[in-house]
């Protein structure tokens, strides 16, 4: 039997999705609305969004299959595209500051007086009264303890966390309308907040339960759960489980494997002795014969 990669459901098929957020977490919610059938349009403004500037592969992958119009919303020209998209649209996706959307005039009581059944994902950086605050990835993941060094986080982890909870959000405002819709009900839009920095505070839960501290079993605590060196590279090893664990000691050469020898700072050096001493090639080979959880870098 041939696999094939599984299709995205369809989820949100036959629902129109305005959006007027730009840079990255909005654009990349509504492209992972798209992937999930929804008809989606982008209103920007006549200067574009700075992810063009950023890296134009970044904004054509972002807008792969997303209408996109240029309207100035300080206009009454601007003003006339954005309610004419919005008189056909399920989800309008933001991402200003409060205060800009009553400085257009299409601050939510206003658009929910006027359009009922539209729903609202709003980002913003932080909740409630910090919305105004300034910041950007950097700032909330440091906030939420996830900047350690001087070193720059390896991604944009608070700008994709909170894409995907703008995206749930978008999902979570259409199950609403159905249920509504089901009860024989009007439909009724709903407002959904949602806060990058809150999206951060969700990704650094381990760490604050001190699963990834140094400490930690996950942080570098446990012998079988670290990045080593190889004889060419480097290797992220996750033999975290009792079965991986044993078939990694085993492979070193160690006789004991509880979890006592595990956490010993004296287990971590045999094992990294024994792997600088392997290739990448021949890591690959161990991990396929012993089954050990690893990967190899350069």
């Amino acid at each position: 039997m041939t696999n094939h990669p599984a299709l995205p459901l369809q989820s949100l098929r036959g629902v129109r999705i305005l959006s007027l957020a730009l840079n990255l977490p909005g654009p990349a919610a509504l492209m992972r609305c798209r992937q999930m059938g929804a008809a989606c349009l982008k209103l920007e403004p006549p200067g574009g969004d700075p992810m063009d500037h950023y890296s134009r592969p970044a904004y054509a992958r972002l807008h792969e299959g997303i209408a996109v119009l240029k309207a100035d919303l300080k206009t009454a020209e601007g003003q006339e595209v954005l309610h004419r998209e919005l008189a056909q649209t399920d989800v309008l996706l933001t991402s200003f500051r409060p205060s800009a959307f009553k400085k257009l005039g299409i601050a939510w009581d206003t658009l929910h007086q006027r359009y009922p059944a539209l729903s609202q994902v709003a980002i913003v950086g932080s909740p409630g009264e910090r919305a105004e605050a300034p910041g950007h990835d950097l700032t909330y993941l440091a906030e939420n303890g996830l900047v350690p060094g001087l070193e720059l986080p390896a991604t944009l982890y608070a700008d994709m966390g909170g894409s995907l909870m703008a995206t749930e959000a978008v999902l979570q405002a259409c199950l609403m309308r159905r249920s509504a819709e089901d009860a024989a009900n009007a439909a009724h839009g709903v407002f959904i907040e949602v806060a990058l920095s809150v999206a951060a505070g969700h990704l650094a839960l381990p760490r604050q339960w001190g699963l990834t501290q140094p400490d930690g079993w996950i942080g570098g605590a446990h012998a079988g759960y670290r990045v080593y060196a190889c004889k060419d590279g480097r290797v992220a090893l996750a033999a975290l489980e009792p079965h991986f664990a044993a078939a990694l000691c085993a492979a070193a050469g160690m006789a004991a494997c509880d979890i006592g020898t595990l956490l010993a700072p004296a287990t971590r050096r045999v094992i990294a002795d024994f792997l600088l001493t392997k290739t990448r090639q021949e890591l690959d080979t161990l991990a396929v014969e012993k089954d050990i959880p690893l990967h190899t870098m350069a």
